[in-house]
């Protein structure tokens, strides 16, 4: 069930939002972002508008407040239900008011409700949150403007209140997005990269800590702003200790200090050079309609689901040999290839590639769960430790009971998530990986696939860290309470973060160390920092708005695990902490009422949606749409007239009068070059043709299971040869087999080291085949193989 009812032509409506306006500060890993709406009713009558947009899953909103002529009315924190009464309250009586709330269903989606704006009357709104910035694999940190939201699938039965989805063409969108940032960091900035075009990045100082950037003028809503800051020399463990708020009571989170720790766990070179060779690999492929849309603008062949079977293609030809492995797919249903995992071999690796070379994007709407369901019903494999791949768009509208079903299993496997194209949820793709034990990746903009998926197979294959503890070592008199989950996982190079509330005073020491211990491949292994105890005097009450963040997330999460069982006492706990540290959460909203005015609005409030972006799955922004929350209450469920159920083809909407029966839309996913039209009379869209795969792709392709390479004419072809060249080369006393593999290796390193980290671990397995083989004349093969494909490759590369 998709939220959508009905698909509407322009209205000629006017839409009271005028602009926004976006300010991000960042320290360190830590951005402070601030955004702007400016809001104008040009009608002749009051208007309420309601604006339904994204954030970053684990923002703190931390700040509410609106001004109206010259005055400036500032938010508090309330129940939910209290501040969704007062606000109706104060509409009724002819007050203005503002209302800011979290979906109830995924902690990435708000909504906003303006509240009485009289004719001619402007009001500028102002919003604020906190979040920390998560490192990619490559050590950028990762900051996302969600630009888009897309509408959530919701599993039939779900519970939430509706929104409605209407649509608009993109170049009338009515509103315009300003996007300035600015970079502190201790360590030099040495380069900022975006899937947006921005204005040449300005340093501040000599030493280039300090910088700006901004985004070019002419942003098209077709894609999240998304920076990526890059820092010299990497990351290094961090601590930060912020004083109390003055204000606040003595023995409070907002009133004692409170301390963010930043790990960066280096593990010794020579566990990182081992690959385990066991572990039950499961992957789990979106093929929801949506999966159809292209990846990017610029390679417009190259559909989400097109890219999704070749990344499966490089991690089934790079697991290793011994391990367990088995394939699902979901859309409104689910399918997996084996009826349970089955050992790695070469005749269960073919069998499996040929359903995914059959994979399309046609299974209907995005029910996740019960797939996961499936899996985790699943009987684990002695010593074969189950590692977790989700590959989705990540459009789905019961984020929350998906994450407490893997929080639930997280004991059992490690989950490491995809969110692939604009608009993926980050609550449910970096949540995925957070309960799961795992690592979250986002495919954006320009970005390929498959480097990213490979650097997550390198963490699976990474020996699981076990045994971890967390010590603290402080002077006498000084307590910590850890407000953080405990730490179920680490990876080479992957920031951990703690926070904990300081407790008492000391007159002497003033350094503190806290130690991370655990057991890395049976070996004990430890990370130590020393910090210093006196608080950072520029941070303000940032690190506590995230450490209250991040306990009212883990009191939310335990609250729906005891729902039923208790008498909602978490609840309290969460709406109390909430309301003292003024970061929202479920329970909670941001309620502002303009009470002193005076004045007295008239007559019955006309309601305006505030549109959306929205992308087609043509890729390009060719629709907006128009969000509105039902005036009762906030949430995700479908809301649809007629009674038919419709899969989530995103490709394509329907443009009519009014609400819709989805009974019209046949059940096919839209591929590109369908228009509209075809959907209105029925016709069943065909299929895009499949594109040749590239030499790289087709030599991957051929790849046997134990690593070694077949001499065949399909080989010659993908090395660019032909079959008697190849044959004419080897050298006399050579096996056929050891030479074809030597050639595929050294056609890697002569012709694709850009794509190394994608072929990296299919070439160690190769190379221990060959040397498995014991094979005589090696350093003459290589000779050969670089005179016939005109490399210079030492064998030394090739690892033999």
């Amino acid at each position: 069930m998709m939220n959508r009812c009905g698909l509407i032509t322009v209205q000629k409506e006017p839409v009271p939002l005028k602009s926004i306006e976006v300010e991000l500060e960042v320290r360190d890993h830590v951005a402070t972002v601030v955004s702007t709406l400016n809001y104008q009713n040009k009608e002749d009558k009051a208007v309420e508008a309601v604006f339904v947009f994204p954030l970053p899953g684990d923002a703190a909103v931390c700040h509410f407040s609106a001004v109206v002529g010259q005055k400036e009315i500032v938010a508090e924190v309330k129940e939910k239900q209290e501040a969704r009464e007062e606000y109706d309250d104060a509409l009724s009586s002819g007050q203005q008011a503002f209302l800011l709330e979290e979906s109830e269903q995924s902690p990435d989606i708000f909504s906003m409700k303006v509240g009485s704006l009289a004719p001619g009357e402007s009001a500028s709104i102002r919003l604020e949150y906190v979040t920390e910035l998560a490192v990619q694999a490559d050590d950028g940190l990762r900051f996302c403007l969600p630009a888009v939201l897309n509408p959530r699938y919701q599993p039939q039965g779900s519970e939430g209140a509706s929104v409605q989805v209407f649509s608009v063409p993109a170049s009338l969108v009515p509103y315009t997005l300003c996007f300035c940032g600015r970079l502190f960091s201790p360590r030099p900035i040495c380069k900022v990269e975006s899937s947006c075009s921005l204005d040449p990045l300005q340093y501040l100082n000599t030493d280039q800590t300090q910088a700006t950037v901004k985004l070019a003028a002419g942003h098209k809503f077709d894609r999240d702003v998304e920076v990526v800051i890059y820092y010299k020399d990497a990351h290094q463990p961090t601590a930060v200790v912020e004083a109390g708020q003055t204000s606040a009571k003595t023995g409070s989170l907002m009133g004692d200090p409170v301390v963010m720790v930043s790990l960066y766990p280096e593990f010794p070179p020579s566990v990182m050079s081992s690959v385990d060779s066991c572990g039950e690999f499961v992957f789990l492929m979106d093929r929801s309609g949506s999966m159809g849309a292209p990846l990017n603008n610029k390679e417009r062949h190259q559909t989400r689901i097109s890219s999704a079977r070749d990344t499966l293609l490089l991690l089934l030809k790079s697991l290793p040999m011994g391990c367990y492995f088995n394939i699902y797919s979901f859309g409104s249903s689910f399918q997996h290839i084996f009826p349970q995992s089955v050992e790695y071999s070469q005749k269960t690796i073919e069998e499996a590639l040929k359903k995914v070379e059959e994979m399309e994007a046609n299974l209907g709407g995005t029910e996740i769960l019960e797939p996961l369901k499936h899996i985790y019903s699943q009987r684990c494999i002695p010593n074969q430790p189950r590692q977790l791949f989700v590959f989705t768009d990540g459009e789905v509208g019961n984020t929350k009971e998906v994450l407490d079903l893997v929080k639930k299993n997280s004991g059992s496997h490690r989950c490491f998530s995809f969110g692939i194209g604009e608009g993926a949820s980050s609550a449910l793709i970096n949540g995925l990986a957070k309960e799961g034990g795992g690592h979250a990746q986002f495919i954006t903009g320009t970005d390929r696939m498959q480097p990213k998926v490979m650097q997550s197979l390198r963490f699976a294959l990474q020996p699981a860290v076990e045994d971890i503890s967390v010590t603290w070592d402080l002077p006498k008199g000084v307590s910590v309470t850890v407000l953080s989950p405990p730490i179920t996982s680490i990876f080479q190079g992957q920031r951990s973060l703690i926070y904990g509330q300081l407790t008492g005073q000391t007159s002497e020491a003033t350094e503190g160390s806290v130690t991370v211990k655990y057991s890395l491949a049976g070996r004990p292994s430890q990370n130590q920092l020393h910090f210093s105890l006196k608080p950072a005097e520029d941070t303000g009450l940032t690190v506590h708005r995230l450490a209250a963040r991040t306990l009212i997330r883990s009191l939310e999460m335990e609250d729906r695990e005891l729902r039923g069982r208790q008498d909602g006492g978490m609840k309290e706990k969460v709406v109390q902490l909430s309301v003292q540290s003024g970061v929202s959460s479920c329970f909670t909203a941001f309620i502002a009422v303009n009470k002193t005015d005076g004045k007295v609005i008239q007559g019955p409030l006309v309601r305006r949606n505030v549109p959306r972006p929205r992308l087609r799955a043509g890729g390009g922004m060719s629709r907006m749409a128009m969000v509105g929350a039902a005036p009762a209450s906030f949430g995700m469920k479908r809301m649809l007239k007629g009674k038919g159920r419709s899969p989530k083809t995103r490709s394509h909407c329907l443009l009519t009068d009014g609400p819709i029966s989805q009974k019209a839309v046949p059940q096919v996913a839209v591929h590109e070059g369908a228009c509209s039209s075809d959907l209105i009379k029925g016709e069943v869209a065909t299929a895009p043709k499949r594109v040749n795969r590239d030499p790289f792709m087709q030599l991957v392709s051929l790849q046997k299971a134990s690593g070694c390479w077949t001499l065949d004419p399909d080989l010659a072809a993908a090395l660019g040869k032909s079959r008697e060249e190849v044959e004419k080369s080897k050298p006399a006393t050579v096996n056929s087999e050891v030479w074809a593999t030597i050639l595929a290796l050294i056609w890697l390193h002569g012709f694709k080291m850009d794509a190394k980290e994608e072929w990296e671990l299919l070439a160690m397995k190769a190379a221990s085949w060959l040397r498995a083989q014991n094979a005589p004349c090696v350093p003459e093969c290589v000779d050969a193989g670089n005179a016939l494909l005109g490399c210079s490759v030492q064998k030394d590369a090739l690892m033999l």
